[in-house]
């Protein structure tokens, strides 16, 4: 457990995860997993029986100190889960750093200094937001060694947005009902998320996103065209405003519009149907326009899908950083 600031900048308390090796022959590199899509409080990294925890036992056999935040509204937290929020999803994974590393020191555990970021699908995401916020505010505080995000939506207001828009049925419609949710919180779009929907949605919908139903259960009451679920008018109003509340709020969790400094390799399958490649093809053009020369992106298996792009992506990024830890 340790404190952090809601969206709102108000003081919290989240929870995460610290996997680290057994008999430490010498000092070691600091990791930092963001985890994926998450809709029950305890599948959160947390979690004693949590599967996003596995990858940080990997690292941690490998060598590697490696913090695992939950995110606001996941594990202890019982915020409204700020979802795809980049500013929250930042702080609270650097708040989590801060205190891996304060526990560290409490068990005198050496570290030395380099740190790593990882992270696929809404994990790609907030590992991207959690680059910006430690190179654009803690560069005295935090050197980024090399960082992997993967597969994340980082252009949600234009390829995500149309991707939506298009009405094609999603495979896994939770994701906008979270994403509505998430955005309803923190931007306040209307009264109540309820005021969003259109019926029956807006009775069975909410109830479903309090953070103790699975993704599973939320696409059960959402139609494939998620669209649909959306009130009328306000799809319409959606559709063609462009300084619309909601566009502004997918405006603003962008990720593409700034320079890293750091070495990045961000990993992404040209198959992916849940979160398309173009995402990543944006940001990495931006990227280049801007004169980031440390930046590469990477197809590991270009037929394959989200889910199955997941694991050749995740060992690449380990063996890239297997080759530059000390």
């Amino acid at each position: 457990l340790y404190e952090t600031v809601d969206p709102l900048g108000g003081r919290t308390v989240a929870s995460g995860a610290l996997a680290l090796p057994q008999h430490a022959a010498r000092s070691l590199p600091l990791c930092s997993y963001q985890h994926g899509t998450i809709a029950k409080r305890n599948e959160a990294p947390s979690a004693a029986d949590s599967h996003e925890q596995l990858l940080g036992v990997e690292m941690a056999a490998s060598g590697y100190a490696t913090a695992l935040p939950d995110y606001l509204g996941l594990g202890d937290s019982l915020l409204t889960h700020p979802y795809h929020h980049a500013a929250s999803e930042a702080t609270v994974s650097v708040d989590m750093l801060r205190a891996a590393r304060a526990f560290c020191a409490s068990q005198s555990l050496a570290l030395n200094g380099q740190l790593f970021l990882i992270g696929y699908s809404h994990g790609g995401h907030a590992t991207m937001a959690l680059h910006r916020e430690l190179e654009e505010y803690h560069a005295d505080e935090f050197s980024i060694t090399a960082s992997a995000p993967m597969a994340g939506a980082y252009d949600l207001s234009g390829v995500t947005t149309e991707d939506v828009l298009a009405g094609r049925p999603m495979p896994n419609p939770y994701y906008f009902a979270m994403l509505l949710s998430s955005y309803q919180a923190v931007y306040r779009l209307a009264d109540s998320l309820g005021d969003l929907l259109a019926p029956p949605y807006n009775a069975t919908l909410p109830p479903l996103l309090d953070g103790e139903h699975s993704g599973s259960e939320i696409s059960a009451a959402m139609p494939a065209d998620v669209t649909k679920a959306l009130k009328a008018d306000y799809l319409a109003a959606f559709r063609s405003q462009r300084d619309h509340p909601l566009r502004l709020a997918l405006r603003d969790n962008d990720l593409y519009r700034w320079t890293p400094r750091s070495p990045m390799r961000m990993y992404h399958c040209r198959g992916d149907g849940d979160v398309l490649f173009a995402n990543s093809q944006v940001a990495y053009d931006s990227f280049q326009a801007r004169g980031a020369t440390q930046v590469r992106l990477v197809d590991p298996i270009p037929s394959a899908g989200h889910g199955d792009c997941s694991i050749p992506s995740l060992l690449l990024a380990k063996e890239w950083f297997d080759t530059l830890r000390q």
